[in-house]
């Protein structure tokens, strides 16, 4: 009796695909390119040492597949100085895992410090697809309020007080906060950034926007200032603002729900957003583009 239970047992077990064993994984994050995620302004990949910017994402990506790389550049810099650290990490990356290119998936300033080093750094030919997480490719009238209300005489005391505390905090080396706030003003990123940071043929740009439906998020009220001059957003980007390359729509969560802002967009520092959950989100944008060939 004992022997005929084993053996049937083993049946089933043999029977059962692979996934049983696996805690739910599959291969359907499993790209032709390594998948880089590169976070957002005023944070770090580890904040205060403790907190994860990409909480589950990470995770959620390898249990399907993805082979999955970090990097992590100042807290609060410029644009194009992000961008110089942001393309000797992927040069490191691409070096360790002998790929010729990346996908790049980017959150907010994440978005635009890899354009740029697409664009004007020679980075075009390491990267196959740009994912835009929430990225204010038109700016954010969060950032002119703020540069506004500083007076000029007082944007160095301001400014050094910032970068002071996010090297001590974030470790930034050398930052420049002042400018970091002027590179996201809307005049610069429309007249200035964007024509001088086109999209390059070869890379795949894809973006997703993020919209707050009612104020109970963390970011009510920057989303009730943005409401009159940029209408729908997340608290910080506006939906108009999020588009790029090929807009795959936006992102509100449950039709219950408060919606989704721009942190919990990856799962920062955010409860449970009812109808949206980043880990999924982030395997379907893989998995995506995996089904495309990279």
């Amino acid at each position: 009796m004992n022997k005929k239970f084993l053996v049937i047992m083993c049946l089933i077990l043999m029977a059962m695909p692979a996934v049983v064993f696996a805690g739910g994984s599959s291969n359907s994050c499993a790209t032709r390119y390594p998948v880089v995620l590169s976070h957002g302004m005023g944070a770090q990949a580890m904040i205060l040492g403790i907190i994860d910017y990409w909480a589950a994402v990470t995770g959620d990506l390898e249990d399907n597949g993805a082979d999955v790389y970090i990097t992590s550049v100042n807290a609060m810099d410029s644009t194009a100085n992000k961008a110089l650290q942001w393309k000797q990490q992927v040069l490191q990356i691409l070096a360790i895992t002998g790929k010729a290119k990346i996908n790049l998936i980017g959150h907010s300033h994440g978005t635009l410090y890899t354009r740029y080093a697409i664009s004007n750094l020679g980075m075009a030919s390491r990267v196959a697809s740009h994912t835009s997480i929430a990225g204010p490719h038109r700016g954010s009238v969060i950032a002119d309020i703020i540069m506004g209300i500083i007076p000029d005489s007082m944007e160095w005391l301001v400014g050094g007080l910032i970068d002071l505390v996010m090297s001590f905090v974030m470790g930034d080396v050398n930052g420049n906060s002042v400018a970091n706030g002027y590179d996201l003003i809307r005049s610069n990123m429309i007249n200035v950034f964007n024509p001088n940071t086109p999209n390059m043929p070869g890379v795949y740009y894809q973006s997703w926007a993020y919209k707050i439906k009612f104020p109970t998020t963390l970011l009510a009220a920057t989303w009730a200032i943005m409401l009159p001059f940029e209408g729908a957003n997340d608290g910080l980007v506006s939906v108009n603002s999020a588009k790029w390359g090929n807009f795959r729509g936006t992102i509100e969560g449950a039709w219950y729900g408060p919606g989704v802002d721009h942190m919990q967009a990856v799962g920062i520092l955010s409860l449970p957003t009812p109808g949206y959950d980043p880990g999924d989100h982030f395997v379907s944008i893989v998995s995506d583009l995996k089904n495309r060939g990279y």
